[in-house]
């Protein structure tokens, strides 16, 4: 008895994920539970466990494959069986073969006729097996893959074999030739030189579906909102004071290390329930208020840089929020976020000071109105009471979303952030 291995049910909002690793190769034994295949979406990677113990059979889809919920992935088989692929469907009387996913039907050449030339603007029509990687480059860069040589089994073109064609199309072309092909530094990893120059290398590698959509996203805020930055900056050291007071007793006590993002967090929503405008969305003519704190972090990951939410912080201890940063982290890292953490959020806190960023602008993660950037802890010379002093201060920046958010309101909102992390006991006070 033989069991399928099938795309995963997508949430709503993501319509296909890419094949990004196989983990099983044909032929080996797993057991129920393995991860067989990591599938690459906009947001996350997911792992596609064995449904049973058994005999792997052959892949049904190959790395760079784009593929859809409910697709046949492979199958397994009872030990001591042997695997097989899946019979094609039989065609009933009269019904027609239909063509391959993503291939259109060509239609029958007549006697003497010729095959078609290649169409532009496409890659459907041709004879050539490409890889998927080569299949991209070519639609993306309008080739004629009829004219590229594969290097591969049966003559499969990979994309090294494209990148190689268009470095010898590229010294073939005349240098006064205004059409002649110039390589950017995108060129992908397969050639060491693009331009003929050993000492200047250049590669193309594809965006990761997670780098495309942060790009989509950041476009999408810097198209669709009024986006406008304004700055303060904070003293510190009650802050550092309680902090290296209390925090061996608050990791034994609980068990995770007391950061500075869990003051920050309180600050935030205490200031949003001040300001409730920054903790609302724009929904056509209508502004949404949020009666509840989802606060989204952001957090840098091997795949880019990817923003779980911390739900209804209002009703979070420092330790809970301390320990559910902490776990993001891990599991950005590890690559095991799921989409239930990485969707919603009514307000985001990005902190470049941990990369050494002393100022920034942040970006809206849409559709939130609003952003917190937190930058780095440096000791500078301030006026306090009339004298020069040194104390550990750190910039704040606010980006808003103007058409919702006034000035006032938000240079408010960053006056109560300030005022709550100089005196952190307003915190426990709630002035």
């Amino acid at each position: 008895m033989s069991h399928d291995v099938r795309v995963p049910i997508l949430p709503e909002s993501v319509a296909d994920a890419t094949v990004a690793a196989w983990h099983k190769q044909p032929g080996e034994a797993v057991c129920e539970g393995d991860n067989l295949v990591d599938l690459e979406t906009d947001k996350v990677v997911l792992e596609v466990p064995a449904p049973a113990s058994g005999i792997l059979g052959a892949h049904q889809v190959k790395v760079g494959d784009v593929v859809r919920a409910e697709e046949l992935l492979a199958q397994i088989a009872a030990s001591g069986e042997i695997p097989k692929s899946p019979p094609a469907p039989l065609l009933q009387r009269g019904e027609e073969e239909k063509p391959p996913f993503n291939k259109s039907p060509q239609p029958p050449l007549l006697k003497g006729e010729q095959k078609p030339p290649f169409e532009k603007g496409g890659v459907g029509g041709f004879e050539a097996p490409l890889a998927p990687a080569a299949r991209r480059l070519i639609k993306e860069m309008n080739l004629d893959p009829q004219q590229i040589s594969g290097s591969g089994k049966d003559g499969r073109i990979h994309k090294a074999d494209v990148v190689a064609w268009l470095d010898q199309r590229e010294r073939a072309a005349p240098e006064h030739d205004p059409d002649a092909l110039t390589l950017t530094a995108e060129t992908p990893a397969a050639a060491p030189s693009l331009s003929g120059d050993a000492s200047r290398p250049e590669q193309r590698v594809p965006m990761t579906r997670l780098r495309a959509r942060i790009a989509e996203r950041l476009v999408q805020a810097q198209h669709n909102a009024a986006l406008l930055t304004t700055f303060n900056e904070i003293n510190l050291r009650a802050v550092l004071a309680l902090r290296d007071q209390y925090k061996t007793l608050f990791e034994t006590r609980h068990g995770v290390r007391l950061g500075f993002m869990s003051f920050f967090v309180q600050a935030v929503v205490e200031a949003l329930q001040r300001f409730p405008v920054l903790n609302a969305t724009l929904d056509g003519d209508d502004i949404v208020y949020h009666g509840y704190f989802d606060i989204g972090i952001a957090v840098s990951s091997p795949r880019g840089l990817v923003v779980p939410i911390l739900r209804n912080c209002d009703q979070l201890s420092m330790a809970d929020i301390e320990r559910g940063i902490a776990q993001f982290g891990q599991k950005a890292k590890d690559g095991s976020l799921s989409f239930e953490e990485l969707n919603g959020g009514t307000f985001s806190i990005t902190n470049g000071g941990v990369f050494g960023s002393l100022l920034s602008t942040p970006i809206l993660n849409p559709p939130q109105s609003a952003i917190l950037g937190m930058h780095k802890i440096q000791e500078r010379p301030i006026a306090e009471n009339g004298q020069i002093v040194i104390a550990p201060m750190m910039y704040l920046a606010l980006t808003y979303d103007h058409r919702i958010i006034d000035g006032r309101d938000a240079v408010q909102f960053l006056v109560a952030i300030k005022e709550t992390l100089e005196d952190p006991a307003r915190l426990l006070l709630r002035v």
